[in-house]
């Protein structure tokens, strides 16, 4: 029994050590990383955490010391419930605003809202045998600021007021040793994407973004986009990019310079009134697919055959109609606010409005 615990407390000594010294590899030094909104999520290498922060138009890498494997699929009903007995609130009082599983644990974060206006605050949380609070005191981080965010007030055009610096950050992934960001941007042409290497460097423009809107019948630069996936297709690494009323555009990566702008091409056209919510790409039986869940249009498994072939849609489609890519909506998984591929196989989503279940589903 003795040698048990010498051994067991060697182990654990062990792995202490090992995530200090990856948490140095990548830069990351301890601190408390003052993240004002978390409003996107992604997973990077050794289990970091990339935290999104359009409030402080920053990036955060955080070590999460998330690494013991799951013990079950996550399924949590009423997540947001627990959420909020947690942060000691209601339930109207918090907003999940993103989800991501850590590839190598299996375990799910999310990141919150509390409260709204100037009284908000950020939070993330960790799915695993219970729902807990990230603390984010004294853990190794390092961070990045955008440094072409729009300013954080309000503007009033066409009679619309908004706040740009709400969008300057709207959803992140890691890909090709990089953290890929979407949002906004200062400037006439705020569409943009940033390409930020990790560990990470300062001052990095972003690439302008142009589309053809095919439901507007028009270019625009000014709509950001609302969620993506990198995906490497015929050795073509490229972006898709999922735009509110809803186009679906494909970016080369080779495209997308600093400071510089690119049009992006339009495969398909879903159809308009909608807004895409999240997104995840998957094998299935030898074929690439996305998933994406929408705020009107429920959640379409859309082809990426020839994808990279695809001249792009340069016509008006109206009333509502869609063109290009072909899909299909699962009604099985009405509802769908948030998603991420747990694995090769199966599929963490977000389901409901008043009550927000977390649930693991296969793959359609």
């Amino acid at each position: 029994m003795q040698l048990r615990r010498i051994i067991s407390c060697a182990m654990a000594g062990w792995l202490v050590s090992m995530a200090v010294t990856q948490a140095a590899e990548w830069g990351l030094k301890k601190g408390t990383p003052a993240i004002k909104s978390a409003n996107a999520l992604a997973f990077g290498p050794d289990g970091i955490l990339f935290v999104g922060d359009s409030k402080s138009a920053a990036i955060f890498a955080i070590d999460t010391r998330d690494t013991e494997a799951a013990k079950s699929a996550p399924n949590v009903p009423g997540l947001n419930l627990e959420i909020a007995k947690l942060l000691q609130t209601s339930a109207d009082k918090v907003t999940i605003n993103d989800l991501a599983v850590n590839p190598t644990t299996g375990h799910v974060f999310v990141a919150v809202t509390k409260g709204s206006g100037a009284d908000a605050t950020a939070a993330i949380i960790r799915v695993a045998d219970k729902v807990s609070q990230v603390a984010l005191t004294d853990i190794p981080f390092q961070q990045t600021s955008l440094p072409d965010a729009p300013e954080d007030k309000d503007v009033t055009t066409n009679n619309r007021t908004q706040n740009r610096r709400n969008d300057a950050i709207t959803d992140l992934a890691y890909a090709e040793g990089k953290v890929f960001v979407s949002g906004l941007a200062a400037g006439p042409s705020p569409s943009s994407v940033h390409q930020i290497p990790f560990p990470f460097s300062d001052g990095i423009n972003g690439t302008s973004v142009e589309i053809y809107h095919a439901a507007h019948g028009r270019s625009e630069d000014s709509s950001a986009i609302r969620t993506f996936v990198p995906l490497n297709i015929n050795g073509e690494p490229s972006l898709l990019a999922g735009f509110v009323c809803t186009p679906l555009v494909r970016f080369p990566i080779d495209s997308l310079k600093p400071g510089a702008k690119t049009r992006g091409t339009t495969v398909a056209e879903l159809g308009n009134r909608n807004k895409p919510l999240d997104m995840i790409s998957y094998q299935k039986d030898g074929k690439t697919y996305l998933l994406m869940s929408n705020s009107a249009r429920g959640v379409m498994k859309i082809s990426t055959e020839n994808i990279t072939k695809a001249e792009g849609l340069t016509a008006p489609v109206k009333d509502g109609n869609t063109a290009g890519q072909p899909f299909e909506t699962i009604k099985e998984l009405e509802g769908v606010v948030q998603l991420d591929k747990l694995n090769d196989t199966h599929a963490v989503i977000l389901v409901g409005t008043a009550s927000q279940d977390l649930r693991t589903i296969v793959l359609p």
